[in-house]
């Protein structure tokens, strides 16, 4: 039996989106303010910029891995922040299809342990917004954005 790492962050939902929708809410500036910060600047390829700010906070990293729409890797950390300086740890999302629906699976490693918890609570914040945004965005009709 293998034990599961307790210095990371991981959760898992279930998206009414394909995983190409919800790959284009991680990657694409436009769709990334729908659920998460207030201005993004997004440069989508190995070594490209993740900034995104919310409220007051910078988030800053780069990306690390794109496998679209299966995959993405990208480095975290704030904008004059010591404890979790930028691009000092890493979110890995991976996009599995489930029907009609995607199954998202966020790991967030590389937390110091005294910021863990405040983290974990943004990503319990943000991801149901996602969730909420990529089921909005399946086109034209009811519900579309």
């Amino acid at each position: 039996m293998v034990a599961e790492r307790t210095d990371v962050i991981s959760h898992e939902l279930r998206i009414e989106a394909r995983p190409e929708t919800v790959f284009a809410f991680l990657t694409d500036p436009d769709k990334m303010t729908r659920w998460k910060g207030d201005s993004a600047q997004l440069d989508p390829r190995p070594g490209g910029v993740y900034r995104v700010q919310i409220g007051q906070a910078v988030v800053v990293g780069e990306f690390v891995e794109l496998d679209p729409p299966r995959r993405v890797v990208f480095t975290w950390g704030w904008e004059g922040n010591d404890a979790v300086p930028p691009g000092s740890s890493t979110v890995e999302v991976t996009l599995t299809p489930d029907g009609e629906g995607t199954i998202l699976r966020l790991v967030h490693r590389d937390l110091p342990e005294e910021q863990r918890a405040e983290h974990d609570g943004g990503w319990k914040h943000f991801l149901p917004r996602l969730a909420t945004a990529a089921a909005g965005d399946q086109g034209s009709g009811p519900g579309a954005n």
